[in-house]
């Protein structure tokens, strides 16, 4: 008996060329300004590119004497991120519950809830940094105020979203034994959200060491602000060691983070 035969796989060139067609008229229709896209100089990248090139060779030997400089602002930003993500911890997990449909059955209080935090979430951080710079001054302040408000809008979107998907039958039985919602909510919604709520929070502190370090270049305190110095005195070398150590703690961060999630598991 003869094993049987396969038919041949069906072969899809036309699309895919299509598809490639189609990418690389996207991206020539992008280059030209007079069909709406941005204008590349090609000829100035091609006689400036040795400036880039003597800058990352100079990144490329980085210089440690500069790490000398980086204890005290290196703990501002953690600090400054610890910070922000406790007080938005607080401010977010009732929010993350009144976002929510089970935990919120009023129509019109989760729309507001989440028009608020939609409104918060769409305006980028560096906004919030530089409006608060000139409003409280150059410092850490201005800087813990913007982690804050970004990590409300990350942690209440992605936990009330986390509500929305779950099973909420187990609601059901505190309705029917004449519970208000806010007890539901707390005996009930609030110990199942409760590991997923925390995660988020330990991921908004990953993003806020990150960030921090970005905020301090519109004068938000933190090793943003070394950074800012170091880049105006055209410091590569200087410069590459900072970022390497940042690089350290956000990996450092990063391994804490993921150990305490499993633990939540």
């Amino acid at each position: 008996m003869s094993a049987p035969v396969l038919p041949p796989q069906p072969r899809h060139w036309q699309k895919k060329a299509l598809g490639a067609i189609a990418f690389i008229a996207i991206t020539i229709t992008t280059c030209i300004p007079n069909w709406g896209g941005i204008e590349i100089d090609f000829a100035q990248i091609a006689q400036n590119w040795r400036n880039g090139a003597d800058r990352l060779a100079l990144m490329f030997s980085p210089d440690w004497s500069v790490l000398t400089r980086t204890k005290e602002p290196m703990l501002e930003t953690i600090a400054m991120s610890i910070i922000g993500a406790a007080i938005s911890a607080a401010i977010a997990l009732p929010l993350s519950l009144w976002a929510a449909r089970p935990t919120n059955p009023s129509t019109w209080a989760r729309t507001l809830v989440r028009g608020i935090v939609n409104v918060v979430r769409a305006v980028p951080d560096l906004v919030y940094a530089t409006i608060l710079v000139a409003m409280v001054g150059v410092g850490a302040l201005p800087g813990i105020i913007t982690l804050i408000l970004f990590d409300i809008g990350i942690v209440v979107k992605l936990v009330s979203e986390a509500i929305d998907s779950a099973d909420d039958s187990y609601m059901e039985a505190g309705r029917a034994a004449g519970g208000t919602q806010p007890q539901i909510n707390r005996v009930t919604a609030l110990p199942q959200t409760m590991p997923t709520f925390i995660s988020q929070v330990i991921y908004s502190l990953e993003l806020n060491v990150r960030i921090s370090a970005v905020l301090g270049l519109v004068g938000a305190g933190g090793i943003g602000l070394l950074i800012d110095e170091v880049r105006g005195f055209y410091r590569y070398d200087a410069l590459a060691a900072i970022v390497l150590e940042l690089l350290v703690v956000i990996i450092a961060l990063e391994v804490v983070s993921v150990s305490l999630r499993k633990r939540l598991r």
